[in-house]
């Protein structure tokens, strides 16, 4: 096994989801002082945060058709490019219109790489290592929240409240410009995935069979092309397929997982940490806040590299359980805290607790799972249904989070505590999934998967 070529296209294709994390964070530290600059209502800075949303659910809704028909590599190709156009477009629009217009362009971007990133990585990845290589997307999206936590705390530094509030917030959305077109040279030196060469490309099964020997050699090759032509002979469309046993009940899991891995409420902390930080926690300054922030994303960082070094020795099953269980002890927790008044110091350690255990496993186990479940010839059409369900369910948490936090009548019944609440009641919805339907798929080859389907005829 060729582990430093497949660590190198791994690493390039994970860019993807750098940006998707540094894209969809850099939020977190411009919102309040867009907020105070255009005299937002709660609902319009819902709307401003969560519009790239919708371009996410568009991308992912799109991003499945357009690389099954040009490829994965090309599709990446897209994704950077709109990553790039949306961070110089949001720095400089000239009003919150054209700043919401570029942010969606910018979810184009995310939405294609959230999809098209851990397809590439489990396509080109041989069985022992792919959860491995899938999480390290995972800890990619991750790596670059830090990073714009990072930037957004030094861009706040640099000058007053007054002139973060005019200038600030956009040197914030123009410096993922940078990230974005390296990602765009890196995509230079990766192949094509072997098996979409396989099943769309002419003479494709000679170029996949060199790609495959350079990853795992002659043998590791002529296995993989003999279990793709086996799982390539159906003349029937991959959405008709879908909604036909076995695969219907995949198909249900793959999408119930997407929109669980949402409404638990991890971009609530993600995309408004600093916000929470200053509502609940009185007095807190916007500096403190937003270096709590910059703490929130290290231990997610920190919890995602346990993740990758653990979700092949350990299994993908075990780890879901474990996190959804962590986050809602973690939510309810905190909204006692919030209810009780008694937030100075706890809160920030239960949201560290509930990070680590979305990092740990929820957060990046669920992209595995995604990325094996489908067979070749339907996953991109089956990941996007399910990534756009996840961007959906994203949109509904962060437009509702601001409306049900400020909500007069819920911070007097409730003290800030509802929505914690509400998100542990989806954690249990999560765990209770896990145990009763997701099989374990450690250790098995895509082909072995999807067998495993057509032999079970339910996954339970």
């Amino acid at each position: 096994m060729n582990k430093l070529f497949i660590a190198f296209v791994c690493t390039v294709a994970a860019l993807g989801g750098l940006l998707f994390g540094y894209d969809t964070a850099v939020i977190s530290g411009a919102i309040g002082y867009m907020s105070r600059h255009f005299g937002m209502t709660p609902a319009l800075e819902g709307w401003t945060s969560s519009s790239v949303l919708l371009g996410c659910a568009v991308g992912a809704g799109s991003a499945g058709f357009v690389s099954d028909r040009i490829g994965r590599k090309r599709a990446l190709v897209v994704a950077a490019i709109c990553f790039f156009a949306s961070s110089l477009g949001t720095a400089l629009a000239p009003t919150l219109g054209a700043f919401v217009a570029f942010r969606i362009l910018g979810g184009l971007g995310i939405g294609s790489a959230s999809i098209i990133s851990p397809m590439y990585i489990a396509e080109i990845t041989p069985a022992p290592i792919r959860g491995k290589m899938v999480t390290l997307n995972q800890f990619a999206i991750v790596t670059g929240m830090l990073l714009v936590y990072f930037v957004n705390y030094f861009i706040a530094g640099q000058g007053t409240e007054e002139w973060n509030q005019t200038d600030g917030w956009r040197w914030m959305f123009g410096s993922g410009a940078i990230p974005s077109f390296f990602l765009l040279v890196s995509l230079l030196f990766i192949p094509e995935t072997p098996r979409w060469i396989a099943l769309h490309a002419r003479d494709g099964v000679e170029r996949a069979r060199r790609i495959m020997v350079r990853i795992g050699g002659e043998a590791y090759a002529r296995e993989e092309l003999r279990g793709i032509e086996m799982s390539a002979d159906s003349s029937s469309s991959p959405l008709a397929e879908l909604l036909v046993k076995p695969f219907r009940a995949v198909f249900i899991l793959g999408i119930a997982l997407a929109i669980l891995q949402q409404v638990t409420g991890i971009n609530v902390f993600l995309y408004y940490g600093p916000e929470i930080f200053r509502s609940i926690v009185q007095g807190t300054q916007t500096d403190a806040a937003l270096l709590q922030t910059v703490v929130i994303g290290a231990c997610n960082m920190i919890f995602t590299v346990v993740a990758f070094a653990t979700v092949d020795r350990v299994g993908r099953r075990p780890l879901m359980l474990i996190g959804a269980a962590g986050m809602c002890l973690a939510l309810v927790s905190m909204g006692v805290a919030a209810y009780m008044g008694r937030t100075e110091g706890w809160l920030l350690a239960f949201i560290l607790v509930y990070i680590a255990s979305f990092a740990l496993a929820v957060g990046p186990v669920t992209w595995v799972i995604l990325s094996e479940i489908f067979p070749t010839r339907m996953r991109g059409t089956a990941m996007a249904i399910a990534t756009v369900c996840l961007w959906i369910a994203n949109y509904g948490v962060s437009q509702t989070f601001p409306m049900l936090d400020k909500s007069t009548l819920l911070v007097d019944l409730f003290h800030h505590a509802f929505p914690f609440w509400v998100y542990a009641a989806f954690c249990v919805v999560l765990f209770l999934l896990v145990l009763a339907r997701i099989p374990e798929t450690r250790g098995k080859s895509l082909e072995e998967i999807e067998r495993l389907w057509h032999n079970r005829g339910t996954p339970v």
